[in-house]
């Protein structure tokens, strides 16, 4: 066959049909973005991309795992260039791979049973209680109940069981691992680049329509990066800082050690620039999470003398006190701080307030959706300053000790599959990591409402599942490790 006589893409731009359809774009484009503004024209731009993308989505699902992966970065920053809601993207995004493996049920089997497991179990019942929650006699607005929902249940209910199915093999657990680490670093560069040259034109305009209330303390600029706000950077680099650490310590690939190194310190120091106090506590929490899952002695004498050495370094010591971060977190371990005053204040309010609501007062009722939907009510006007005790605020008593014992049944769960399960060295390095990971958070969630935002939420649901499977992957692993043994002795 001739090679020149074959149809070249440029080829196409001498028939009449493509051109024409070529400068419609072109047009449409040019007209939106005159008329209706750069999105509206931008939007006609990125519309063949989108197309084919969610073709690609139809004939392999397991693309838009890791599309949530890593846009769950950026799902809230980006908002401060682009205005739109662009965590509904999101829900469209998990809705559509339930509708590629419904079609690609038509053609091959879906492996829906391995989304059976005591993890969607659990997810499926906190998702009912919240469902419940509409019928709330406290609860003042439908339209908050639907956004605040999402992220404390439907993002969990849709995203455990995709991830069970999809992304549930020894290289998936790696992969995650790489896109967390690559994002991570990036993240704490874009903080030092906010703290050495400052925020650029779109950021100071989000400051200065009122994020300045909580991210400019004393003239100082408490680092957000591209996340939703300095308190999710700060327990989102902390939680970074304890998985990457910890999986340093068990790697036996030296450049993925060595990565791994890297990351945890730039998560650590993006902890430190983002000055939130409450981000210490991941750290703290997860060293001692390490030090009960290793069961190893050298390990917990060298975990105490570190931890009392960081308590008596912020406590009892000015030292380092000239630099803004470190006196900052340095407050963290003040019981007079005026912050934490306010704090105990609210709480007493809430509790009388939901002493007679065990339900509370419903979901959507407290922070941001409560000041959008309900601003003229008690709870939309107290601060609740904490992920538990919004949950509590919103869910009220019952709702709060059933999320309670879902999160440490599912941490309880881990650790044990760490100390007594798990027999493969760099698996049970990895659980071990997400296990301590989460124990941070938990710990965290109290002082700032971090569990429920992005990243942390996607980052977490994604190791929850692996916790989950990893006996399985254990006997995998050992299974593969005996049939090598027995052909190597044949």
């Amino acid at each position: 066959m001739n090679p020149f006589e074959k149809t070249q893409g440029s080829d196409y731009l001498r028939k009449p049909l493509p051109i024409l359809l070529l400068l419609s774009v072109v047009l449409a484009t040019g007209h939106l973005t005159a008329t209706k503004g750069l999105v509206a024209g931008l939007a006609v731009m990125v519309l063949p991309f989108a197309a084919f993308y969610v073709g690609a989505l139809f004939v392999n699902p397991r693309i838009g795992i890791i599309t949530i992966l890593i846009f769950n970065f950026f799902v809230l920053g980006i908002g401060r260039y682009i205005p739109m809601t662009w965590g509904l993207l999101m829900d469209g995004l998990m809705v559509l791979m339930y509708l590629a493996l419904f079609f690609k049920a038509f053609r091959i089997k879906v492996p829906w049973k391995r989304a059976n497991s005591q993890l969607t179990l659990l997810v499926s019942v906190w998702f009912g209680y919240a469902i419940l929650q509409i019928a709330n006699p406290e609860a003042v607005s439908i339209a908050a109940w639907f956004y605040a929902m999402r992220g404390l249940a439907l993002y969990q209910w849709l995203f455990v069981p995709l991830v069970f199915i999809l992304f549930n093999t020894r290289k998936d657990l790696h992969l995650f691992f790489i896109i967390w680490g690559v994002l991570s670093v990036l993240a704490t560069l874009k903080g030092m680049q906010q703290l050495i040259f400052g925020v650029d034109s779109y950021e100071q305009a989000w400051l200065d329509a009122g994020g300045d209330v909580t991210h400019i303390l004393f003239g100082k600029l408490r680092i957000f990066s591209f996340y939703s706000d300095a308190g999710q950077f700060g327990a989102s680099q902390g939680h970074t800082g304890v998985v990457f650490g910890v999986l340093a310590l068990f790697a036996k690939n030296r450049k993925f050690q060595v990565f791994c190194g890297i990351v945890s310190m730039a998560g650590l120091l993006g902890m430190m620039i983002s000055g939130t106090r409450g981000a210490i506590a991941v750290p703290a929490m997860g060293g001692i999470m390490f030090i009960l899952v290793r069961k190893h002695i050298p390990s917990i004498v060298l975990g105490v003398i570190a931890g009392i050495g960081v308590f008596v370094f912020f406590k009892y010591t000015t030292i380092g006190n000239d630099n803004d971060q470190i006196r900052r977190m340095r407050t963290a371990f003040d019981p007079n701080d005026a912050s934490l005053e306010m704090r105990r204040i609210n709480q007493a309010r809430l509790k009388g307030y939901l002493a007679t609501r065990p339900l509370g007062g419903g979901i959507g009722s407290t922070g941001n959706w409560g000041k959008r939907f309900s601003p003229n009510t008690f709870l939309a006007n107290t601060a609740t300053d904490s992920w538990f005790v919004a949950v509590w605020a919103d869910t009220g008593i019952v709702g709060l000790y059933l999320h309670l014992f879902i999160l440490f049944f599912i941490l309880i769960t881990g650790a044990y599959n760490c100390m007594f399960k798990i027999r493969d060295d760099w698996l049970k390095g990895q659980i071990t990591a997400l296990v301590c990971g989460m124990a941070g958070i938990m710990l965290a969630s109290y002082g700032n409402g971090v569990f429920g935002q992005f990243p942390t939420c996607i980052l977490m649901y994604t190791g929850m599942v692996f916790i989950f499977i990893s006996p399985k992957l254990d006997q995998k692993i050992r299974a593969e490790k005996e049939t090598i043994l027995k052909l190597q002795t044949v």
